[in-house]
């Protein structure tokens, strides 16, 4: 199964279960600070657990950072 993560494309056997286990196996320990769509849709950190993948998802990863 295929789904694109920041322009790139990966590929599963099995696609995690949803946006929060994805996240969990992109990045193990997830910072605060970062922001992620779904199909062009922003979706809260509380509803992560909630949003299941489907094949040919793209998933936008945005990590905030410091600067001036």
């Amino acid at each position: 199964m295929e789904i694109t993560i920041n322009h790139q494309k990966k590929f599963f056997e099995e696609l995690p279960s949803s946006l929060e286990a994805l996240m969990q196996l992109t990045i193990p320990e997830v910072p605060r600070g970062i922001a992620v769509a779904l199909n062009n849709q922003v979706v809260p950190r509380d509803q992560w657990a909630s949003k299941s993948l489907r094949e040919n998802d793209t998933i936008l990863i945005i990590t905030a950072t410091q600067g001036g």
